[in-house]
């Protein structure tokens, strides 16, 4: 199997512009956690970087991985996916390690992460990074 190596995203100034432009304009109830998970998914690699796709916050390395779902009204959702490109892994699905159960399957190549609020993110900070390091892999 030939393992491809992820190129590091250009941190495009404007980028990060705009999503701290949207973030300052933001009126959501879980905003806080959204801040506080952005963080998390911007620590976790140094290949990762952000932009504004499908109205929302949105990570990438090569290709967009995880956008803010802001329409969840019970805690904050973050949908892991693989891009726009189509991928042998949408049959077969991706190896993730997920001893916490973080990951909703939605799909082969497509899940979702939930957290209530701070303190579950808190709580599960460690294998969300660790998940969101695996799921580059993929990407």
């Amino acid at each position: 199997m030939k393992t491809t190596r992820t190129r590091p995203a250009k941190r495009s100034a404007s980028e990060t512009e705009d999503v701290e432009t949207f973030l300052a304009s933001l009126e959501h109830p879980f905003k806080q956690e959204i801040l506080a998970l952005r963080q998390l998914i911007l620590g976790a690699d140094p290949s990762i970087a952000e932009g504004i796709k499908w109205n929302a916050p949105s990570f990438r390395t090569s290709e967009y991985f995880a956008t803010f779902q802001l329409r969840a009204k019970d805690g904050v959702q973050l949908i892991l996916h693989l891009g726009a490109k189509k991928r042998d892994t949408a049959v077969s699905g991706i190896a993730i390690a997920d001893p916490e159960s973080l990951l909703d399957w939605l799909a082969k190549d497509r899940a979702s992460v939930k957290f209530r609020d701070l303190k579950d993110i808190e709580a599960k900070r460690s294998a969300f990074a660790e998940l969101i390091r695996q799921w580059l892999k993929h990407v």
